[in-house]
Parts: structure tokens; C-alpha cells; sequence
């Protein structure tokens, strides 16, 4: 940056100091803006377009060699002109982008490799069966395999290493927001190998980055073990199903599963709203318009609520974070649309206690009535560990009845699984139930089906009366 810099720019360069200069680049006038960050310097460099009364400036001189350095002239050349430092006569010129700040040794090279580099732990993450791929300053690559970190062969990564393998596959709009915010997701995606969901963000050491493998290919309701009843509520007309659990539980794979299964059975309409794009889905008997948030729409809610001009049969919503959303969602199911969406709870009866505790007392009396009316089915579900490796989905169903819909209605949540536990020839089942039988198939171990239980004094006796032993607890 000295050598293109002019004098003063240079040296507020050497002397470690905030500047700004403008430089005619072969590819146009470009502006250049040198910020002291964490002891080092970064550029932020950014396209201008030339205003009419400013014609490109003429290049930086070069600067001298000291007096005495080889190739030094005997005597100093004559003082040229001082040129008249008056920052407020410039003109302002619009940037047509903002800028994106990079360090300044980081070349296109660089980044080029990194990719490359990325894209070999990327290939051993899918070809390992594992989940995630968690980068960290100080660490080698981890991996989260069958639910469990592991750490991979090679050297820890440094700050710079990290940086750069997370700005070479970054898209402009997200770098922007990782620098102004500190966190940031995308969808990234490998031909032929799969999509992954990126995270990166900033802790005490530096950048972080976490990487979820989503399969390139879009798996079924028969792959994924799904009960005639609950593909049943993929023939609705109207109405809200939602799928609930915790991170990582597999909530995205099954309704891709769900999605799929429409797809192929109805000729309808189908729009998802999901940040970012997971699972991508090709037209086959079903329209298919997928969108993602701060991409091509803003928020969840305004594309939901514009979802409702655009003709659809079905919609997805990836994610219902708040309020609006959720109300938006419960009026689209009310009006005649089959709506699919996830909440991060654990089982059915807190899956309507979330939802209406959301609204304030004056509306739950309302909110409970229309969820009452328009609430189809809940799927929570969990991940559990397979002795043998691998993971196994344990799901609580619930299908609405008029016997579920009255309990909605007069705020009795707390007796919906006792209706559920008696509702099993109609395809409900709880969690409890589905970890047992996972238990006696020997597909997952009474420890772990004792440690993935919400209620687990009831999954406890049900274990001893069945004759099995579970270590974790006190009495073993």
C-alpha cells in the first residue's frame, strides 16, 4: 500500500494511523481506506464511480530512497509544491456497494486455496457419516459424529487460517453482516456431494465457523420410518402440522420427508420460507417456490404474509421465532392453506403451551380456540445413540381430535398426554412409548433412552416392568 499511496497516505501508513486515499486501479478509480485493527492493518477497498467534475487522479509519485541508501541522489531533488490538504474540498463519491473489509495479505490465491482446503474436510465430514464440522482457533477440524465431537488429524488452526477458509466460500451480503454483526448463516453447497448450513460467528479467540451437512438427496417417509397416520396429514387441504425438537434432532429431514411426499402424491402449489435453503426440492407433481430469508425476501413474517397472494396450497415455514410469525401462521392454516412448521420444544402438550404463551393474557383465550380449530398434528422428536453407531429418531404424535381440540380450548394442556397414551390404535403414541419400543427393538440403550426422556420416573418403571436395567439411575 505505500508504494501506490500518496506521500501523506504513506506515511500515516508507516506511522501505523488511520487514512484514505483514492487510487486509479486498471479496472477503475478505486478508494482506499487503511484502518489499525488488533495491531495489524486492514484495507477497505471499495469501487467509486466518477462524479462529472472529478477526473481521475494522476498516479502516486513513488517515494525517494533515503539520503545514503544504494541508488540515493547526491543532492535531494528540488521540493515539489506542497499539495493542499483540504479533505472537505473533495467531492463525495457514491460507492455503488459497501465495502467489504479484507486483510490486506489475504490475495485471490490465497482464498482460492482455501477453498480447496475446506472442501477436503468438507468431503471427509459427509464420507464419515458425520454432522457437523466445527473450525476453532486453537483446535484442528472437529467432528460431530453420531452426536459425539471428535477431533480430526492435522495442525490447530490460527486466526488467519480460520479467516480464511470461512471468507473464501462467504457471499458478499453475508461478510458485510459477519463484520457489523459478529454471526452470520448461509447455505453453501458442493455439486455432488451436498449442501451444507453455515454458521459463522466470533468468540474470545476469533472467528468460529460451524458447517451442517444437509444430504443432497431428498430422503422419503419410508427411509425415515414415518406411520401411515402421520403421512395422512400430508393429504390435508387446510390446517397447521408442525414439527418440534431440539437442535439437531432431525425436525429439516423430516419435513423434507413430509414435502417430498406431497410432491410426488398432490398437484398443488407449495411455497417454503426457510434461512437458509436446506433441502432442495425439484417440481415434480407439485409447484415448487422455495425462498430464503435476506436473500429473497426479509424476514419470515413478511414472507409469510406474502406468501398469501401468491396462490399457494401448501407452506413451509422453516423457522416460527416469534409473535407475528406464529399468528400469521395459525390465520393462514384458518384460511383454508396446509401450513408445516418447527418450534424448538420437546413434546406436544409444551409444544401449545409455546405457542400460546407467546400472545399476551388478553388474546390466549382467542389463540386457544383458533389452535384449537386449526392445530392438525405435532411431531416432537429426538435423536438417540445406536449402540452399534448411528442415531435413531424416537417420536411423540400427536393427531388433533375433538377429545385434543376441547383440551386446546379450555387450557387443560397438561391432560394431553394421558389422552394420547389412550389413543394409541389412532396412531398417538408418547415419547416414552416410542423410546421403549426402541428399547426392546435393541436399536438404542435403556441409558440412552432414560437420558432422552422428558418424563423420566414414567420411562423408569416402564423399563422395570419390562426387565430392564438402567445405570444411570440411583438405585443401580
Amino acid at each position: 500500500m505505500v508504494e501506490v499511496a500518496p506521500p501523506e497516505a504513506a506515511d500515516k501508513i508507516d506511522q501505523n494511523s488511520e487514512t484514505e486515499f483514492d487510487y486509479a486501479a486498471n479496472q477503475g478509480l478505486v478508494r482506499v481506506r487503511i484502518v489499525p485493527e488488533s495491531g495489524r492493518l486492514t484495507a477497505v477497498i471499495s469501487a467509486v464511480r466518477p462524479g462529472p467534475a472529478l477526473s481521475p487522479p494522476a498516479p502516486a509519485p513513488l517515494r525517494p530512497p533515503a539520503p545514503g541508501a544504494p541508488g540515493a541522489p547526491a543532492a535531494p531533488p528540488p521540493s515539489a509544491p506542497k499539495r493542499a490538504s483540504a479533505p472537505h474540498a473533495r467531492p463525495r463519491i457514491e460507492t455503488p456497494v459497501a465495502p467489504v473489509a479484507l486483510p490486506v495479505e489475504f490475495a485471490t490465491s490465497q482464498f482460492q486455496a482455501a477453498e480447496q482446503s475446506l472442501g477436503k474436510m468438507l468431503k471427509m465430514l459427509v464420507q464419515s457419516a458425520s454432522s457437523d464440522l466445527h473450525l476453532r482457533v486453537g483446535e484442528p477440524p472437529l467432528f460431530r459424529t453420531h452426536g459425539e465431537i471428535k477431533r480430526q488429524g492435522g495442525e490447530a488452526l490460527s486466526v488467519n487460517d480460520l479467516e480464511l477458509l470461512v471468507l473464501s466460500i462467504m457471499p458478499e451480503r453475508n461478510r458485510e453482516e459477519w463484520k457489523e454483526t459478529g454471526d452470520t448463516d448461509f447455505a453453501y453447497e458442493i455439486p455432488g456431494l451436498a449442501r451444507f448450513r453455515v454458521n459463522a460467528a466470533r468468540d474470545r479467540k476469533g472467528p468460529v465457523a460451524v458447517f451442517r451437512v444437509i444430504p443432497a438427496k431428498v430422503v422419503t417417509v419410508d427411509e425415515m420410518g414415518l406411520s401411515e397416520e402421520v403421512q395422512r396429514l400430508c393429504y390435508l387441504t387446510k390446517g397447521l402440522v408442525l414439527v418440534t425438537g431440539p437442535t439437531g434432532s432431525g425436525k429439516s429431514t423430516t419435513l423434507c420427508a413430509l414435502i417430498d411426499l406431497i410432491n410426488r402424491t398432490r398437484t398443488d402449489h407449495i411455497i417454503t420460507i426457510e434461512d437458509p435453503i436446506e433441502f432442495v426440492h425439484e417440481n415434480k407433481k407439485c409447484l415448487i417456490t422455495q425462498r430464503q430469508v435476506h436473500v429473497h425476501t426479509e424476514s419470515f413474517k413478511s414472507a409469510l404474509r406474502a406468501a398469501l397472494r401468491e396462490d399457494p396450497d401448501i407452506v413451509l415455514v422453516g423457522e416460527m421465532r416469534d409473535l407475528e410469525t406464529i399468528a400469521i401462521a395459525i390465520e393462514t392454516a384458518e384460511t383454508g392453506h396446509l401450513v408445516f412448521g418447527t418450534l424448538h420444544t420437546t413434546t406436544a402438550a409444551s409444544t401449545v403451551d409455546r405457542i400460546i404463551d407467546q400472545f399476551p393474557a388478553d388474546r390466549q383465550a382467542q389463540v386457544r380456540v383458533m389452535l384449537s380449530e386449526s392445530l392438525k398434528g405435532v411431531i416432537s422428536q429426538t435423536l438417540c445413540k445406536k449402540p452399534n453407531g448411528g442415531r435413531v429418531a424416537a417420536r411423540e404424535i400427536l393427531l388433533t381430535t375433538p377429545a385434543i381440540s376441547n383440551l386446546i380450548r379450555e387450557g387443560k394442556t397438561f391432560q394431553i398426554p394421558s389422552i394420547i397414551q389412550t389413543s394409541k390404535k389412532l396412531g398417538m403414541n408418547t415419547l416414552n412409548d416410542a423410546l421403549l419400543e426402541l428399547v426392546e427393538k435393541k436399536l438404542v440403550d435403556p441409558d440412552e433412552a432414560y437420558m432422552k426422556s422428558v418424563e423420566k420416573a414414567g420411562l423408569m418403571a416402564s423399563l422395570k416392568a419390562k426387565g430392564f436395567k438402567v445405570s444411570l439411575t440411583p438405585e443401580a
